[in-house]
């Protein structure tokens, strides 16, 4: 029974930053710009007058920025702490969303919002609650991983319903702004009680008794692995990012898009705003159900299973006037798959290269699953702008899953004996 009474025993300790995770992940930079993006698109599209394609094109600049502000964010969590990168980010994220509020017509300004959403808001991204996550957890990182970033799945699924609803009652400006109010009125809270690292004075005692189970079950607190400089000669690192660069690609192009995806197979706005929702709650269950299997499941193996699922997604949104249950069943799988990935790549970096720059390697593949999941989207609305149907599109992000999800399978053993062994 020591699994029982041993390796749970991580969550007496490590709940609160689990807790105070999966709202702070839910209500930051990941999922509530990337998800709301399609709601906010034809109102946008009406009163100024672009594109699909100029509306998603915002996502380039935002994720081009990315891959500067997200190796910045990890750089400044592993030297001054995640806890104060994080807190500062959520008041500065919440005042980037509430700017696009003022934007005058300027797809100029439009454009600038999204670099400056991009730099302000860095540090709500995932890269600072996963390394808090990876020090308290370590038989249940996987499990801890998987309930905290649900999270993204959750915001997402309920901001695009809020923001639907601010814009049916107040117009698209004040949903803007009530979308920036979430992080403030609901993560911020939490946070200020909740996240804290485990070598924080404030929460010594608890950090004594996960130490104590710690050498009961043979597992480290320490800031064990390698560097970054260590990390960038490693053949892994590289192999990850030519992996997740493509995959980010196929997940994040078709996600954004959904919402006009499902009106071009003639589905009504209200109709799409739901289906495109499922996304969401789909993404919540593959979050649990990889964090679940990755403390008894190599999680390269895992991640190819579900993963590949995706290609017939692709398949199903390019077929012909698709039912209901088709593009329900077809979003579902897209939404385990995008569950998945935060979870695989949080998780990969902890065991294949540690917790002593983890910010700083996590934040590195960050800003290359950034670039693709950037410019997915502006390729999606560009695709449909240029042939009224996205169908072409479709077809790359399904190779893209295929191929990506087996060269996973490439990575090889754990290797955190090796690791250890180097604090």
């Amino acid at each position: 029974m020591a699994f029982d009474t041993s390796q749970f025993r991580e969550f007496r300790y490590g709940w609160p930053v689990v807790l105070a995770s999966t709202f702070g992940i839910s209500l930051g930079m990941s999922p509530l710009p990337f998800y709301t993006i399609g709601v906010f698109a034809q109102p946008l599209a009406e009163e100024f007058g672009w594109g699909i394609d100029q509306i998603m094109f915002g996502l380039v600049p935002f994720c081009i920025v990315t891959v500067i502000s997200a190796p910045m964010a990890g750089y400044l969590s592993d030297r001054y702490g995640v806890r104060k990168v994080a807190l500062i980010s959520m008041l500065t994220f919440a005042m980037g969303m509430m700017l696009f509020s003022l934007n005058n017509g300027s797809h100029t300004l439009y454009l600038f919002l999204w670099g400056l959403l991009s730099a302000l808001s860095a540090g709500t991204l995932p890269i600072t609650f996963t390394k808090a996550i990876s020090r308290w957890f370590h038989e249940k990182r996987g499990l801890a991983l998987g309930i905290a970033l649900v999270g993204t799945g959750i915001g997402g699924a309920v901001a695009k319903l809020i923001a639907e609803e601010l814009i049916n009652a107040y117009g698209w400006r004040m949903a803007y702004v009530g979308i920036g109010f979430l992080p403030l009125i609901v993560a911020l809270p939490i946070a200020l009680f909740a996240f804290h690292d485990v070598d924080d004075p404030k929460v010594a005692k608890r950090a004594e008794g996960l130490a104590a189970l710690s050498r009961e079950t043979g597992s480290t607190m320490q800031q064990y692995g390698f560097t970054f400089i260590q990390a960038l000669k490693d053949w892994r690192l590289w192999l990850l990012g030519a992996i997740f660069l493509p995959l980010s690609f196929a997940i994040g192009g078709p996600i954004p898009n959904l919402e006009t995806m499902m009106g071009s197979k003639g589905f009504e706005r209200a109709d799409a705003v739901i289906l495109a929702s499922f996304l969401g709650y789909s993404v919540y269950a593959g979050r649990l159900i990889a964090g679940y299997l990755l403390d008894f499941i190599w999680a390269p193996a895992i991640a190819c299973a579900l993963m590949i699922l995706p290609a017939i997604s692709m398949m199903m949104f390019a077929g012909a006037d698709p039912s209901y249950g088709q593009m329900v069943l077809a979003i579902v799988l897209l939404g385990v798959a995008a569950g998945v990935e935060y979870d695989l790549l949080a998780y990969l970096v902890s065991r294949y290269f540690g917790v002593r720059s983890y910010s700083r390697i996590y934040g590195a593949l960050y800003a290359l699953f950034g670039l693709g999941a950037g410019f997915g989207p502006a390729v999606f609305g560009a695709v449909y702008s240029n042939t009224g149907s996205y169908d072409q599109a479709l077809y790359y992000s399904m190779w893209g899953f295929i191929i990506c999800s087996l060269a996973l399978l490439l990575l090889g053993r754990y290797r955190d004996e090796q690791l250890k062994a180097m604090v």
